[in-house]
């Protein structure tokens, strides 16, 4: 077994142009996790590899984990056991194992699933073409030691022709205490802001339209990226990276995520407000409506301080989307905590949130703690958090109706190919016919006004109008 030491100049790519076989890659978890499988797809492709029509057709099967949570990381092992069994009668069949849970685990998914040909944790997605060169050599591969994550040089494979993500920091330096993401992501690494805005301009130049800003905890870039000045704090920050690339001609929106609040600054906010291209839509997880319970989480801020967070991003934005992430039943949470949570979400009335049961994860602190919940305990308290999640975005969603609305189109409705399918500057998901009556046939990457008619929790419907 080789340890994936093998610096990347000293194996020469294949460049030969032949079919090298077929390829499929399953994504679990974030959006880091989608934006590293869209690097590594076009590293395949760079290969010579081709997307195979279905899983079970590709000669590479790579899955690439999360493990915030036990049951996506239960997922992976029951897709696992199938390829495995598939791998007995198809030696040829290349098996990998990438992102959080290949960090986390690292030899033992080894002795777990010994079919497997390389395990590679999310520091390593830019180094895919050098791991299986060393695998063609006969070897099972472990890369999960820490590194220096290289400029990224690769040319993504893109899901979207119009959106795009841009990775601009890895990792996280946070300690949480229910979180396994430091430990398998790493410490942070900002890329250098030029490189940034290389790879915007260059998404410009395809054609794309609309990019995220993509980071574990982004509010955290520039603040590892070496100073000019002892005495200046920060090289670069998320603010300083709004504003040198929002003139990029060609991008027409900016998003970023995720962001932490101990870190979303007035500066942000209002920088947000005073670039254009910057969307009205704030992505910032709040965990618990408690605030004994964010201190033993170690989030290191009050509900008073994310109060101030949203009044001051409505006060200056009145229309900006508020999303947001909670995890209910920590170990200890008391009913009245829990009850605290859901005032929150209705004081603050979240355009959407991504709800979570507590799971233990490995190494990390709360995961040892005695006051663990009970199973009947997680699942009354989703159920009844997400009712009200729902009840409020429907709520929130009443004041498009009759409005109109910038859609960004990004393609055709594939439950109704009738239907174009875009979102909105404030990411809500937004539905109207393909043809309108004035004959107009819109492209993906259009921007058109739509009046909006028809509401639901997380879409809406309108109808285009002449434009």
């Amino acid at each position: 077994m080789l340890s994936a030491q093998t610096p990347l100049e000293q194996l020469t790519p294949d460049h030969s142009g032949e079919i090298r076989g077929s390829y499929w890659i399953t994504t679990f978890g974030c959006q880091m996790n989608k934006a590293d499988s869209e690097r590594m797809a076009g590293i395949l492709e760079k290969m010579g590899y081709q997307e195979a029509e279905a899983e079970l057709q590709a000669d590479l099967v790579l899955y690439n984990t999360c493990t915030i949570r036990d049951n996506a990381e239960q997922k992976v092992y029951s897709y696992l056991g199938k390829q495995a069994r598939r791998k007995q009668l198809l030696p040829h069949l290349k098996l990998i194992v990438a992102g959080c849970v290949a960090q986390q685990e690292g030899e033992a998914l080894l002795r777990r699933v010994p079919e497997l040909d390389l395990v590679m944790g999310p520091q390593h997605a830019n180094r895919l073409e050098t791991l299986l060169n060393q695998v063609d050599t006969g070897q099972q591969v472990v890369a999960t030691e820490e590194l220096h994550i290289i400029e990224d040089l690769t040319t993504a494979r893109r899901d979207s022709k119009i959106c795009a993500w841009v990775n601009v920091i890895y990792g996280c330096n946070e300690r949480c205490t229910y979180c396994v993401v430091p430990s398998v992501r790493g410490t942070e690494q900002s890329r250098e802001p030029e490189a940034i805005k290389l790879e915007v301009q260059s998404l410009a130049k395809q054609g794309f339209k609309e990019i995220t800003l993509l980071g574990q905890n982004i509010d955290a870039y520039g603040r590892d990226l070496k100073t000019s000045s002892s005495t200046q704090k920060n090289k670069f920050s998320l603010k300083d990276l709004l504003y040198y690339i929002h003139d990029v001609e060609g991008i027409e929106r900016i998003r970023f995520a995720t962001s932490h609040p101990r870190y979303f600054t007035d500066e942000l906010i209002n920088t947000c407000a005073e670039l254009s291209k910057v969307c009205e839509h704030f992505h910032i997880p709040f965990q618990s409506g408690d605030d004994q319970v964010l201190k033993r989480m170690a989030r290191g801020y009050t509900i008073e301080k994310y109060r101030m967070i949203i009044n001051k991003i409505r006060k200056l934005m009145p229309n900006a989307s508020i999303s947001a992430d909670v995890i209910v039943a920590f170990p200890g949470e008391t009913d009245e905590q829990f009850k605290n949570t859901l005032s929150l979400v209705e004081e603050i009335s979240f355009d959407q949130v991504n709800t979570a049961a507590y799971s233990p994860r490995p190494n990390t602190p709360a995961a040892n703690w005695p006051d663990q919940l009970s199973e009947e305990i997680k699942v009354s308290r989703l159920k009844e958090l997400n009712i009200l999640v729902e009840k409020i975005a429907k709520k929130r969603n009443e004041r498009y109706k009759n409005q109109i609305e910038e859609i960004l189109i990004e393609g055709i409705n594939p439950k109704n190919t009738e239907q174009i399918i875009g979102r909105t500057r404030t990411n809500r998901l937004t539905f109207c016919p393909k043809d309108p009556v004035n004959g107009i046939k819109y492209q993906p990457g259009d921007l058109i006004r739509v009046m909006i008619k028809e509401i639901r929790s997380f879409s809406l419907t309108g109808v285009a109008l002449n434009q």
